[in-house]
């Protein structure tokens, strides 16, 4: 096992800079963690974490490359994905000052976030970071340069199912960070700019995924 001990801590050193920097799924969580509150944020999270998953199953089996090699399966994949991010953030970009409320206790919550359940909450990060092109080339960079091919294939999975429970971690992190009671006061005052502006982050986002090349 010691053998493999460099190769893990390079795969974790470069996963942990990639999911850290800022990008759609760090908008995502944002956007949910102050306009839904924590529980769904979590959700979120961890539906991101299972993008995760599908990138490193993938990339197991090899369709990373096939991807990577087919010029028009790279560009349905990111047009789905810019699509979809565009979706989002247009919504965003129709908030309204009346959508956010204060309980008589002095709590602030919003009101949207009863009409978004669990299952919703986790596809929409799903979706946001399985259908980023982005994170595709980033998992089939690191199985193909940076983890030896001669590294069995339980280590493998087991590196990224590493990754997919650091991910999670690092977004529920983000997600406690953001609805804590300063931060939810402020999104009571100024929440429909706050979606706005992530509304424009996330179209943003969404014109470079667009503008995406394999390169």
């Amino acid at each position: 096992m010691r053998a493999y001990e460099l190769e893990f801590l390079t795969v974790a050193g470069a996963h942990l800079l990639a999911v850290m920097s800022p990008g759609p799924d760090f908008a995502i969580v944002v956007k949910q963690s102050l306009r839904h509150g924590r529980r769904l944020a979590v959700w979120t999270s961890i539906g991101i974490a299972c993008g995760i998953l599908l990138h490193v199953s993938y990339s197991l089996l090899g369709i990373g490359l096939l991807i990577k090699s087919s010029p028009w399966a790279f560009t349905v994949l990111k047009f789905a994905g810019a699509a979809y991010l565009a979706w989002i953030g247009v919504n965003a970009l129709r908030a309204r000052a009346s959508q956010n409320a204060l309980q008589p206790g002095g709590e602030a919550v919003a009101p949207l976030a009863a009409g978004l359940s669990a299952r919703a909450a986790w596809n929409i990060g799903f979706f946001t970071n399985a259908l980023n092109p982005k994170a595709t080339l980033f998992f089939l960079a690191l199985f193909s340069v940076v983890i030896d091919p001669h590294t069995p294939r339980w280590v493998q999975a087991g590196y990224g199912a590493w990754m997919a429970v650091a991910t999670g971690a690092w977004f529920t992190l983000v997600s406690f960070f953001f609805t804590r009671e300063k931060m939810r006061r402020v999104f009571l005052q100024h929440g429909h700019w706050v979606d706005r502006v992530m509304g424009v982050v996330l179209l943003g986002f969404a014109v470079r995924l667009a503008l995406a090349t394999v390169g």
